[in-house]
């Protein structure tokens, strides 16, 4: 059978049993693929071998290969995955080639997502190996600023980017698109003082809220976009604005908590949403509807009061 799942458990663990009812009901509609359960602890050289640190992990092999991985109770993403790999191996192998060119296609998008990008081993909160750790705190520790990808994730990145690179293990670090290197590398490069010109810093954050307030020169700061208000009073400032007729920009607050958490203490003001003309804070929604009601509003967000 071309597809095996094999699901390393423990029975004192109840998100185990939660899984088991899941790979029980994919069993049934997937008949061509093989489940099997292995419990973690029973087998520690297994579980040594391919790296188990914790339960629910879930490993996919075709042909005696492993393909895949999956930590943790994700029921949505375990069915996702079995989905893939099933209609994966119904496609010829004659289509290995432009597998391998858009898994290439991947990999370069994935280096170039963020000026400084970190492949690890679990999270930047939660690294899950002692190099991906040190790495971790090297880089908190000069203030730079860096997104990271964890390779647990996704193991056709996990296999593909050891190729891509040349470079065996993990973490990887890379800049502009460039690989550095590993732990190893990093740390001869603090020692000789280049990390910092090498890797980008981190813009401090009032500098970062300056540049944001004067983007354009009416700043709307909100709960979702001019789109998709997600809240009320997001809705009805957007309505007024719009009323108005002048142009003006917008930032998600939802999607940042740095900059959520800090405008309320730079503007002092405790509340969202927030406009800004011309880097100077005008007020919440209430504010905005006084200003719209006395007439002042237009010439305000034209810049002429």
């Amino acid at each position: 059978r071309s597809l095996v799942v094999v699901h390393f458990w423990a029975p004192w663990a109840p998100q185990c049993a939660q899984m088991n009812e899941v790979m029980a009901a994919l069993a049934k509609e997937h008949m061509q693929v093989t489940f099997v359960k292995l419990e973690a602890e029973a087998v520690p050289e297994v579980s040594e071998k391919y790296g188990i640190s914790s339960v629910p992990t879930f490993l996919f092999f075709k042909n005696s290969q492993k393909v895949d991985r999956l930590d943790g109770a994700h029921a949505p993403e375990l069915t996702k995955k079995v989905q893939r790999h099933m209609s994966s191996s119904s496609v010829s192998a004659g289509s290995n080639d432009s597998a391998k060119e858009d898994l290439n296609a991947r990999l370069k998008k994935l280096i170039n997502a963020a000026p400084c990008m970190l492949f690890m081993k679990g999270s930047p909160k939660e690294p899950r190996c002692g190099f991906s750790k040190q790495m971790v705190e090297i880089l908190n520790k000069h203030g730079i600023t860096f997104s990271s990808f964890d390779i647990f994730s996704d193991e056709e990145v996990r296999q593909g980017l050891k190729t891509y690179s040349n470079w065996p293990t993990y973490p990887q670090l890379y800049v502009a698109g460039e690989l550095i290197g590993g732990v190893d590398i990093v740390k001869e490069l603090e020692a000789s003082g280049e990390l910092d010109t090498v890797c980008p810093k981190a813009q401090k954050l009032e500098d970062r809220l300056k540049n944001l307030i004067n983007k354009a020169p009416v700043m709307l700061f909100m709960k979702g976009s001019k789109q998709v208000a997600k809240c009320g009073f997001s809705k009805q400032i957007i309505e007024i604005i719009n009323s108005t007729g002048v142009d003006y920009e917008t930032f998600d607050i939802l999607e940042d908590e740095e900059v959520r958490q800090g405008l309320k203490t730079y503007s002092n003001w405790p509340t969202y949403p927030q406009l800004y003309v011309k880097g100077e804070l005008v007020g919440g929604l209430d504010i905005v509807k006084e200003l719209k009601e006395s007439g002042e509003l237009l010439p305000i967000l034209k810049g002429e009061n």
